[in-house]
């Protein structure tokens, strides 16, 4: 079979929407150029082409470029018709059959994550993460797991502030220093973890779901009263890892 037919224009279009779409606000046509690599006159015709279509918008008292109309138009399409969430519901429930514990996917929105999947283990009391909720991303396991494989400038436009770190119960990092420490850590073990900083006496383990340029689409996480067998967490990890590393597979994505 012949392999995939690649055409340079189209995948620096795709580039540059990608670009648009990670980044916390408007970004100068220069920021495009150094970040993806592309010669100058390029990124001028292909964003000229892009506003033109209703894909970017050009901001110029600002000199910005931002996603136009067109690209929401493709996000609420997304949004209907909710391909990850079909992807990922049968390797969820079987991650719940697994490891009797309730599991949910999350995806990644500016400083928070959307809850987008929820698979509720039997006899298991309700979370706070039904479907449509919204949590501090650097609070969750979830969130932590995705922010871990962000670029460390992007870490900073998310987080330029004190002030962006919220608490819920008086847990979790509260400046950028000590939210790099905790993602180093995460890198380090291949999870996120988070213990009673969203709902006390519970604890999520999440892993997150790369695809094929390992940018986080989403994550998985499983969460479990604190008091469980800690012996334990070792298998639930692998559980986890092992489930979005399916849910990848499925969608093109960066299988470790």
């Amino acid at each position: 079979m012949p392999g995939p037919v690649k055409v340079p224009a189209a995948q620096q279009v795709l580039a540059i929407l990608g670009y648009l779409a990670r980044q916390a606000g408007p970004v100068p046509a220069a920021a495009i150029t150094r970040d993806l690599e592309l010669p100058r006159s390029t990124t001028y015709q292909l964003l000229m082409t892009l506003a033109q279509s209703g894909f970017v918008v050009h901001l110029a008292d600002e000199r910005r470029y931002s996603l136009g109309v067109a690209a929401y138009e493709l996000g609420t399409g997304y949004v209907r018709q909710a391909p990850l969430q079909r992807i990922a519901r049968v390797p969820l429930g079987r991650l719940v059959d697994r490891t009797g514990h309730s599991a949910h996917m999350a995806v990644l929105h500016g400083r928070e994550v959307v809850y987008v999947l929820e698979e509720r283990a039997p006899g298991r009391p309700p979370l706070v993460t039904d479907v449509g909720v919204r949590l501090p991303a650097h609070l969750t396991a979830s969130g932590r797991a995705m922010l871990a494989a962000l670029p460390a400038a992007q870490i900073r436009a998310l987080f330029p502030q004190p002030d962006a770190f919220v608490t819920r119960h008086d847990a979790g990092p509260r400046s950028l220093s000590a939210l790099r420490r905790e993602l180093v850590e995460t890198r380090r073990r291949g999870h996120a973890v988070e213990d009673g900083e969203v709902t006390p006496g519970f604890v999520s383990i999440a892993v997150g779901v790369l695809d094929h340029t390992r940018h986080p689409v989403a994550s998985v996480a499983v969460t479990f009263p604190s008091c469980a067998d800690r012996e334990g967490h070792g298998l639930l990890v692998d559980e986890v890892g092992r489930t979005a590393r399916a849910i990848a597979s499925r969608i093109g994505g960066h299988v470790r």
